[in-house]
């Protein structure tokens, strides 16, 4: 079971806001947080709830603890939404794809994670919140302590080697990679239209992750061809940064582990939305990075 504490600020409401995030239960304790600079004290407690729940697996049991009586009652007493629409809209499909219990806890009642949280929230709305680098420890310390000390696909020689797995167990192992597509504010219109002369885009970027993933180890030189048990792929169009989000899922039960698939996913997804798009904008931009394993013998790791 996943615990997340939860905390949203605002100054001037609408103004400069934060938000923070405790989470426990997989793995080492860590923390999330982020800002915006125009937004209200209400869209910073959902976005909370939204970030943390991104940086977990899909299907994860979790308790949301929040001193937000906004989002625990539109959540569990079906509060009517007049507001924030396009929060809630991220919020729920987020919630759809786990299994989410929600607790309200008071706020500046001596909770200590409670109180973890609203220092997030407080220090990012009013910038004094701790340098990138040391908000990082708590994240990098857990990444730390499941690597090895030596590059397992190099040989005591220096020469490149494939990892032999035969007597590992199978054991279910799981990914979720993450990655954008930054493009000009024009092409993504076109994007959200469907106007593209190649088509639709993000149907056919979402096919070919699915058999990018399937296609790992003849892109890859020394990964393990894998029995994969399943792959999906997710998009999320950001107008305000003028981005498509792509998030993948692979999972397999084997004797390694599935991160490059699910990277892979990612990526080709990525390069097929450029290849949709290049003709009315070269520029575009591309990033990816891995979001969470689960299984395998060094544990499961969660880096939001």
């Amino acid at each position: 079971m996943i615990t997340i504490y939860t905390d949203g600020a605002c100054l001037g409401n609408p103004g400069p806001g934060g938000w923070g995030a405790v989470i426990l239960g997989d793995g080492p304790r860590r923390v999330l947080h982020g800002n915006d600079p125009d937004t209200t004290n209400n869209r910073m407690e959902i976005k909370a709830v939204v970030k943390a729940l991104q940086s977990i697996p899909l299907k994860s049991e979790v308790t949301v603890y929040s001193d937000s009586s906004y989002v625990i009652n539109t959540m569990t007493k079906n509060w009517k939404r007049k507001k924030n629409n396009d929060m809630w809209d991220l919020l729920d499909k987020e919630v759809l794809i786990r299994n989410v219990s929600w607790e309200w806890v008071k706020g500046h009642a001596g909770d200590p994670l409670n109180e973890e949280a609203d220092r997030l929230a407080h220090g990012e709305a009013t910038g004094t919140i701790d340098s990138k680098e040391k908000r990082d420890e708590v994240n990098m310390s857990a990444i730390k302590e499941n690597l090895e000390e030596k590059l397992t696909h190099v040989d005591d020689s220096g020469k490149a080697s494939m990892v032999d797995v035969g007597a590992k167990p199978d054991t279910e192992r799981v990914a979720e990679a993450v990655g954008t597509v930054k493009m000009l504010p024009s092409t993504l219109q076109l994007v959200k239209e469907n106007s593209l002369e190649k088509g639709d885009v993000l149907a056919i970027a979402k096919i070919a992750g699915i058999m990018g993933a399937k296609q790992t180890s003849n892109l890859i030189p020394l990964c393990h061809p894998l029995p994969i048990t399943h792959v999906d792929l997710s998009f999320e169009i950001n107008s305000k940064d003028s981005t498509v989000e792509i998030k993948s899922m692979a999972k397999t039960q084997s004797k390694t582990g599935v991160e490059m698939e699910a990277l892979t996913a990612v990526s080709i997804a990525a390069l097929t939305i450029y290849d949709m798009c290049k003709a009315v904008d070269k520029g575009m931009e591309m990033s990816t990075k891995l979001l969470s394993k689960k299984g395998g013998r060094s544990g499961d790791v969660y880096l939001g």
